[in-house]
């Protein structure tokens, strides 16, 4: 019989161009060799050229899909994308609060709040919850530098903004912070900075002239999510990740009219 792989569950909505959310999430988990399943939070008229419509699941069909499957198949990481409003913001931060405290699995929290596009997706209203209820629960927090500022109000125009914008996440009670730079206005590179408060590891990689990247912070924090289930420590499989997100924002492709996506497949081309 054949081991089993690693386990991971995401909770995030559906992109139906493929590139971004549950697919993305889907593909990085395959193609680093962990058994993905998924909690659909919100379905969206997606494509390249931008977010043409949302609807979010009710609170109980999320609520069942969870316990489906961790009831059941059980899970050794989970992460977190789209999650559209505040009730739903509250019950996923539940569900992980009882996950972790009987289990101690790790959770990747990615703050969505816009998409690659500019269109919202999260309710302001919910900001807060994440804020006060899912931040707590993460093992990672991922926010880029507009979700820095969207829960922080710290704008980040260099490094040392990242470093303030860090300890501004983990006053909300995540474990680690991985502040993304990608959206630094100038540079060579794409730096980004994980830290729990005492170790600080920056992360850098060349900064690739190709503007096909829809979906890459789904995809970076189902890579850290993957490492984790794995077994990883946060500063190795956060580096494994950004390995591998580094090469499928290489690899990324043109679909459609607008921007297209990364290559999650690109180590198997």
């Amino acid at each position: 019989m054949t081991a089993r792989p690693p386990l991971v569950l995401t909770v995030a909505g559906s992109d139906s161009g493929g590139g971004a959310g549950i697919q993305a999430d889907l593909k990085t988990m395959l193609a680093l060799g962990v058994h993905g399943m998924s909690v659909l939070t919100a379905v969206t008229a997606q494509n390249s050229r931008g977010v043409h419509g949302a609807w979010e699941l009710p609170e109980d069909a999320v609520r069942a899909q969870y316990r489906a499957v961790v009831d059941d198949i059980g899970v050794q990481a989970v992460k977190t994308g789209m999650l559209a409003s505040a009730v739903l913001v509250e019950t996923v931060a539940d569900l992980l609060a009882g996950t972790t405290a009987a289990t101690g699995v790790p959770v990747v929290v990615d703050p969505v709040g816009v998409s690659k596009h500019g269109d919202p997706l999260l309710a302001a209203s919910a900001l807060d919850a994440v804020r006060t209820r899912l931040l707590p629960t993460a093992t990672v927090a991922t926010p880029n530098l507009d979700e820095v500022a969207q829960l922080t109000g710290v704008v980040v125009e260099d490094e040392d903004g990242m470093r303030r914008a860090a300890g501004a996440i983990l006053a909300y009670g995540p474990r680690w912070a991985l502040i993304k730079g990608g959206h630094l206005p100038s540079g060579e590179e794409a730096v980004d900075l994980l830290t729990d408060g005492s170790e600080e590891l920056w992360l850098r990689a060349p900064r690739h002239d190709n503007r096909h990247t829809h979906g890459t912070g789904c995809t970076l924090a189902s890579a850290v999510a993957s490492g984790l289930a794995k077994g990883l420590t946060v500063p190795e499989a956060v580096r494994q990740a950004k390995a591998y997100v580094t090469g499928a924002i290489a690899a990324g492709f043109a679909l459609g009219g607008g921007i297209g996506p990364v290559d999650h497949a690109w180590r198997l081309r």
